[in-house]
């Protein structure tokens, strides 16, 4: 589910008419000195991050001027939370609260409805107090029962002179959900005040992920569920997957240093949910921090896997690259090890790398990745199905160790290496790049293996290679054109380079 930062959640509920703090989000400390300015008056500050209990790590801290809301601003922008910086704070009015209630509507899918928890004592601690939570189920159409919710409220401690507006308030909450396709809207606490309003103190929203694309108003760069705000990397990551559904590409971003006491910061690469969390832990258990989790899987093709491989090693400070999956694929990993192999031979790869390619074809795989490459700086290893995650794992902490040892430094991102004919040799247009053929050095015989090689994308003329089938067709075969320049480099006729874009990555 994708989520919303609570401004933007108290937006939406504004918009039909439910009453929010005055208020406003600050990204840099002047900023929160002018909102604190604007409101005239004693103030709030809230990180805007995407967790629970904000008070009791320092997120939520009061101001009487602005020159405090600028300090508090200035010691929140910045703070760690979940592994990633905190870029936004929440500048709103301080109200004067009487009573806290606890509203959440979430859809409950094996009832293939809404329902509404409401419960009259909100605020902190909200998970210890379940008995004192009403479950309302919620036509689909129409909402809440209107007679239900007057019912509970009016047999409450709540003064009679709010009964109507909470329960306009909490039906508004199902008005605001269906018409953004909410998965859940939470607002805790909903508020009365001592001068007499109701009010949204907190607003916590997810939008369900398959109706983003309707709602391009939200602002929704990722359409996934996450615990932090998209960075830069995750956001070209899903580009990828949105450009090429041949398989899946998951990226996420966990850790951009080593914990402490860590062995050091891995470039985690995994094939198949399970499988991957298993792989994760096995590192994880030889005392190494992972900077990222991806899987590729579901048949991936060669273009997504390189472009997984290029974006992982666009973090800097990696002792290593492991990668382990289910090991019982019924893909064919050899098109994993073409596109692994060709960003490891672009980039130079100078840190050793352990692969588990298990699955169809791993013999094939794993002869592939390791002779290939034999032309980088690392030490890369390819593994099987037989060899368990535990066992990689304790292969890899030994050659990053060695590779500590031998003074091998961390990963610095760096520009891919590229063939001296790309630029000026013949090329042809293919989706997201291009393909390059250094004609100058395709003698009869390298023509004749680039033709054998090339799964009929290319016959002989002249002596000279060109394309056997239509443009269009060509276009669509990246995978093929991988697989085709990196036979062609094992055989040491390096005579054709596949060019990918990969828009964002710099």
């Amino acid at each position: 589910m994708a989520r919303l930062h609570e401004y933007q959640g108290k937006t939406l509920l504004a918009e039909q008419g439910f009453q929010t703090p005055k208020g406003g989000v600050a990204t840099s400390p002047d900023e929160a000195h002018a909102l604190a300015q604007t409101l005239a008056g004693p103030v709030v500050i809230k990180i805007q991050s995407w967790t629970t209990g904000r008070k009791a790590i320092g997120g939520v801290q009061f101001a009487d001027t602005p020159e405090q809301a600028k300090a508090h601003a200035e010691n929140m922008l910045g703070m760690v939370v979940g592994n990633f910086p905190v870029q936004q704070v929440l500048i709103e009015e301080m109200i004067p609260i009487k009573d806290e209630l606890f509203v959440s509507l979430s859809i409950n899918d094996r009832a293939r409805q809404p329902v509404i928890l409401l419960a009259l004592t909100g605020g902190s601690g909200i998970e210890e107090r379940a008995e004192q939570v009403h479950r309302i189920a919620c036509d689909v159409v129409s909402g809440p029962s209107r007679a239900e919710l007057e019912s509970i409220i009016k047999g409450s401690h709540i003064d009679a002179a709010f009964h109507d507006r909470l329960v306009d308030s909490i039906i508004c909450v199902f008005t605001v959900a269906k018409k953004h396709e909410a998965r859940s809207v939470e607002i805790n606490p909903l508020v009365t005040t001592t001068d007499g309003r109701v009010m949204a103190a907190d607003c916590r929203m997810t939008i369900d992920d398959y109706a983003v694309f309707r709602h391009p108003d939200l602002g929704i760069d990722i359409a996934r569920e996450m615990d932090h705000p998209p960075t830069e990397l995750e956001r070209i990551a899903y580009e990828v997957e949105q450009a090429d559904h041949r398989g899946t590409f998951y990226f996420a971003q966990l850790a951009a240093e080593p914990g402490n006491g860590s062995n050091g910061l891995v470039g985690f690469h995994g094939a198949g949910g399970g499988g991957s969390m298993m792989s994760m832990d096995a590192i994880v258990a030889e005392g190494f921090t992972v900077a990222n989790f991806t899987d590729t899987s579901g048949n991936p093709s060669a273009s997504k896997v390189y472009r997984a491989a290029r974006i992982i090693l666009t973090q800097p400070g990696l002792c290593g690259y492991f990668g382990s999956g289910s090991g019982v694929a019924s893909q064919e990993q050899f098109w994993s090890a073409y596109g692994l192999a060709k960003a490891f031979w672009e980039l130079q790869l100078s840190i050793p790398a352990v692969i588990r390619l298990g699955g169809n074809s791993e013999d094939r795989a794993v002869q592939i990745l390791e002779n290939v490459c034999r032309d980088v700086p690392a030490l890369v290893e390819g593994f099987r199905k037989d060899d368990s995650p535990k066992t990689i794992a304790q292969r890899f902490a030994e050659l990053a160790k060695a590779s500590l040892e031998a003074g091998v430094a961390v990963w610095k991102p760096r520009l891919p290496n590229v063939p001296g004919f790309v630029g000026s040799a013949k090329s042809y247009e293919i989706t997201g790049g291009r393909v390059w053929i250094d004609e100058a050095s395709c003698d009869a015989q390298t023509t004749d293996l680039l033709v054998e090689l090339s799964a009929g994308l290319f016959k002989s003329e002249d002596g000279k290679p060109v394309l056997a089938v239509q443009e269009d067709e060509f276009a669509k075969r990246d995978s093929e054109l991988i697989a085709l320049e990196v036979e062609l480099r094992l055989a040491c006729k390096p005579v054709v380079f596949v060019e990918l874009d990969i828009p964002g990555l710099s």
